[in-house]
């Protein structure tokens, strides 16, 4: 058994939440640097390189990349070997949170109540999603999630009959209609499979995967690849001004599901997809 304070959350969960506002994480920033080069639109190649060097000046000058910073989603998973001391986990998270953007400078966007709209003025609560594993560590995921993007995602519930084809066109259907709303060039996060909640969590965990990191299954491979290359044939491009780079990635995650469904989650992010990820 592992013995930790609460503390040691609370303080990495603080960093992290200013980590993943000012800097890009290292995969994002070579699949940016790449679009850039690749941009065939001259208008979407000067977008871009005006989105690089607003990427650029929040690094250097540890200032917040978009002034909308999110609000925190985060996926920890938990060793069943580990106790924790000093308090509750849950207030812990939420405590790192209030002083990440309290400390970074950073817009508290969360209202107490969906309808009333009362700024709760610490970003918290966030959202958590717990997960017990194996062993003695702590797998901490911090993903700031801006509402530009979040606003354009989407829940499809499939008939089984409609099988890959409908999930391609889901998709598609997702990001044409989400067009300039999300800031691309896009990320896309996609959930196959599971219930109506499952498949959002994943699709939400999608955007998370480090974009070099390929899918272990061959047709999920496949099938980002095909996604990505008609994605970037809708024209949408850069700023939604045009241009061949309209996503820099598509990733998916898929859960059994009940034979009855074929539930698809579609969770759109921005150019800047923010997430960093520690191990305790």
């Amino acid at each position: 058994m592992r013995n930790i304070q609460v503390d040691i959350i609370t303080e990495n969960i603080k960093e992290m939440c200013i980590e993943a506002n000012y800097y890009l994480s290292e995969d994002m920033k070579k699949v940016f640097n790449q679009a850039v080069e690749d941009e065939k639109s001259m208008l979407g190649k000067q977008i871009l390189n005006q989105l690089k060097e607003n990427l650029d000046i929040a690094s250097n000058d540890m200032i917040p990349i978009c002034q909308d910073t999110g609000m925190a989603v985060i996926f920890i998973k938990i060793g069943q070997d580990i106790h924790f001391e000093g308090g509750n986990i849950t207030n812990a998270i939420n405590e790192g949170v209030r002083r990440g953007y309290f400390d970074g400078y950073l817009r508290k966007s969360v209202v107490k109540d969906p309808i009333f709209r009362e700024n709760t003025k610490d970003n918290t609560p966030a959202v958590i999603h717990y997960e017990i594993i194996d062993g003695d560590k702590i797998d901490i995921t911090v993903a700031p999630k801006g509402f530009g993007s979040e606003n354009m995602s989407r829940v499809f519930m499939l008939k089984p009959a409609d099988g890959i084809e409908g999930v391609k066109e889901a998709v598609l259907t997702a990001v044409k209609d989400a067009g300039p709303n999300a800031c691309p060039p896009m990320v896309v996060g996609v959930g196959i499979g599971g219930t109506f909640e499952k498949c959002a969590i994943l699709a939400k965990k999608a955007l998370t995967r480090n974009l070099e990191e390929l899918s272990s299954i061959p047709y999920v491979r496949d099938l980002e690849v095909e996604l990505l290359e008609k994605i970037n044939k809708l024209g949408i491009g850069p700023g939604g001004l045009g241009g061949t780079k309209t996503a820099l990635a598509v990733n998916i995650e898929t859960y059994p599901t009940h034979i009855a469904g074929l539930p698809v989650g579609v969770n759109i992010c921005c150019h800047v997809n923010r997430h960093v990820r520690r191990v305790i």
